[in-house]
């Protein structure tokens, strides 16, 4: 009995030409993106990296500044304050006034000048940065800023904003902060006030109620950062430490 051997053919029809194709620009597509999604994120964590470096620099370099002017010898005669640089030098005298510094200026090693207000300090989560006298886009990478309030450690309610990066910097640890941490804050004029949180809540992004100065003659401190990915902000209150 003779067997008849078929041999199947496919068609290639206009139809699946075009199909073929559409797979392909999709497969091509998602390889694009997710290349790009991959080089964003390295991006990121440099920039952030880079970011953190210039930080650390502020507040290394203002506190290395800060002990060079403690271990000189300081004294007052007739309201003129006296400071003795060294043994082969004549001392300089400055006069006293009563207002205190309220910044101080710093140059990091590029060039650029940073305006600090306050230095932020919670020893537990090992947050410590300096407080920018003022806010923008910019200044946000590079430390935590003041949002709103009076001078540091005067009565009011003084309000930090920073960032809350996945790679726990700035804010980056402050959703772990819980009641009764102590937070320092560090003025200018090297005065320390400790605060202890009493607070800890999530609002929405409109919701500027935690600005307010209305603190019964307190001293308050208000730390600011997003969450849930950016759609609603975590507010942490702390009050002075009496």
């Amino acid at each position: 009995m003779n067997q008849i051997l078929v041999t199947e053919k496919i068609y290639v029809t206009p139809e699946l030409r075009r199909k073929k194709k559409l797979y392909k620009l999709q497969f091509f597509l998602c390889v694009f993106l997710a290349c790009s999604l991959f080089s964003y994120y390295i991006y990121a964590e440099y920039d952030r990296g880079k970011s953190e470096e210039v930080s650390q620099e502020i507040l290394v370099g203002l506190t290395k500044q800060k002990e060079n002017e403690e271990d000189n010898t300081i004294k007052v005669v007739d309201d003129i304050i006296v400071v003795a640089l060294n043994d082969n030098e004549e001392p300089e005298t400055y006069e006293i006034f009563d207002e205190q510094p309220s910044t101080v200026q710093y140059t990091t090693e590029d060039g650029t000048n940073y305006t600090v207000e306050s230095f932020l300090n919670i020893p537990r989560l090992e947050i410590h940065y300096a407080v920018f006298a003022e806010t923008s886009p910019e200044l946000l990478k590079k430390s935590l800023n003041k949002y709103w309030g009076p001078k540091p450690n005067d009565v009011g309610n003084y309000c930090i904003v920073g960032h809350n990066y996945k790679n726990k910097t700035m804010f980056g640890r402050l959703s772990e902060i819980v009641n009764g941490d102590i937070v320092e804050l560090e003025g200018a004029d090297g005065k320390v006030v400790k605060y202890s949180v009493y607070k800890k809540e999530v609002v929405e992004p409109t919701d500027t109620s935690c600005t307010s100065q209305l603190t019964n003659g307190r001293r308050e401190l208000t730390l600011i950062t997003c969450t849930n990915y950016g759609t609603q902000r975590l507010i942490v209150k702390a009050r002075e430490v009496k």
